[in-house]
């Protein structure tokens, strides 16, 4: 039974035809005004001359496609996304159906199979054209550094996604939940990628607080004014880029639309649901496979890392602060105080300026220029027994007790002088008193005598 749309569709292509055929329009004319190329206008001339009125009808009619899907596959496709993959984008459940069950369909067939279940929305318009920045041509020139905050384990605690990446291949060197992206997280991470890939070029990321002071919102940021992330990075070398919109940032920004569309899923097929859990699962497992995917070769095979000889990353990735201490040798930031002990070098350090060094594994170290004069706890026990190390060159501290031996008062054990060796050398006492008494005769000879005055 022909519709009603159809029969609609029939008579308009009649008409325009009959135009065409009358002179009255050109058939270019007529093809586009029926929405179709000169090819097929040609053909439903051709039908319309052969079989008249019937030639305009859908000649797939009634006709079986040999690339029909049978209705037990869609039934299992949209079954499998309504209870068992709800919650994947549609790339991400494309990847599943294909490497999880071995349903081979084409990308299209399970967007339009989904949008015409009403499982999935269509998508909006595309916003206007942009221009993407090239990448940089060697490994470790630009990385990327940005916090991402999202429901990551299924529920409703928010938690932050600190990711470090690299722009010329967008391989991930780091990626750890927290509960929020702050100055330990991120120097936790910046220390890792040194660790473990060496000293970059330069750091791009967002005008944190964390990174950048800026007198005003919106203005440029104060790049002689550093924050702890900025002096640290100083202190190695590195670049730090500030960015002044997402669209400048628009690779980690695409990279966190990937990351909020797969891990939430992903951790929730692994069945994790805590953040320590999550982040051996990342390092275990998940970062290697992102990396897999999606990491693309770099423009040259060289690389801009490079080993640092560093030995005090420990001291350069801690939050300084400078406090002079009281004359009862207490030092204090906020509400908490450290008691400064008796040093060997200096009887007190009453009025003198001090840096205190608070660790990322929330130990405290209080340091009086190269001197070590205080170690603590979290809690601000002192950790005078913890075993600490010593200087050993450039940048390193030097401990309080260091250099401290008791050297040894007693004397000596005299050396044994052979007698013919300690008379040639040194004469026995009278032949010594002899040749004392020659010298002084010789001197009273040559002394001039004094003529005294009547």
């Amino acid at each position: 039974m022909t519709s009603a749309a159809e029969l609609e569709r029939m008579m308009k292509l009649q008409d325009v035809i009959l135009k065409a055929m009358a002179k009255k329009i050109s058939w270019m004319e007529a093809a586009e005004m029926a929405g179709v190329t000169d090819r097929t206008m040609r053909r439903m001339r051709e039908r319309y001359q052969e079989f008249g009125y019937n030639g305009l009808f859908d000649q797939r009619r009634g006709k079986r496609s040999m690339h029909r899907v049978p209705m037990e596959t869609a039934e299992e496709v949209v079954r499998l996304y309504r209870e068992v993959y709800f919650d994947l984008n549609m790339r991400h459940f494309h990847e599943k159906l294909r490497d999880e069950h071995q349903i081979h369909l084409s990308y299209t067939w399970v967007q339009q199979a989904l949008q015409g279940a009403g499982l999935v929305a269509k998508r909006c318009k595309r916003g206007p054209h942009r221009r993407r920045r090239p990448r940089r041509p060697l490994a470790g020139m630009l990385l990327h550094i940005d916090g991402s905050k999202h429901r990551w384990l299924n529920n409703d605690h928010w938690y932050d996604l600190i990711v470090i990446l690299d722009d010329a291949t967008s391989e991930i060197y780091y990626a750890q939940l927290v509960e929020e992206e702050s100055t330990r997280t991120v120097m936790a991470g910046l220390r890792e990628v040194i660790e473990t890939k060496g000293l970059f070029c330069a750091l791009y990321s967002d005008r944190g607080s964390h990174f950048f002071v800026t007198t005003k919102a919106g203005e440029k940021v104060d790049k002689h004014r550093l924050t702890q992330v900025g002096r640290a990075l100083k202190e190695l070398g590195v670049q730090m880029i500030p960015a002044y919109s997402p669209q400048a940032r628009g690779r980690s920004e695409r990279s966190f639309g990937t990351w909020q569309g797969r891990l939430p899923q992903e951790l929730r097929l692994a069945q994790v649901s805590t953040v320590e859990g999550a982040n051996h699962f990342l390092r275990d497992h998940y970062i290697a496979r992102f990396n897999g995917q999606f990491t693309v070769p770099a423009q040259e095979k060289a690389t801009a890392f490079r080993r640092t000889s560093r030995t005090d990353l420990n001291w350069i990735f801690t939050v300084q602060t400078e406090r002079v201490v009281a004359k009862d040798n207490m030092v204090a930031i906020g509400d908490r105080t450290w008691q400064i002990d008796k040093t060997r070098f200096r009887s007190s350090l009453a009025g003198s300026t001090v840096t205190i060094h608070e660790h990322l594994d929330e130990t405290v170290s209080i340091r009086y220029g190269p001197h070590v004069v205080g170690r603590y706890s979290s809690t601000g026990e002192s950790l005078v027994g913890a075993k600490t190390p010593k200087r050993r060159g450039k940048g390193e501290s030097m401990e309080t007790g260091e250099n401290q031996k008791q050297v040894s008062t007693a004397s000596h054990t005299p050396l044994e002088i052979s007698p013919s060796a300690r008379d040639s050398h040194f004469p026995t006492a009278p032949a010594a008193a002899s040749i004392s008494k020659t010298k002084a005769q010789a001197n009273a000879k040559a002394k001039p005598k004094t003529k005294v005055a009547a």
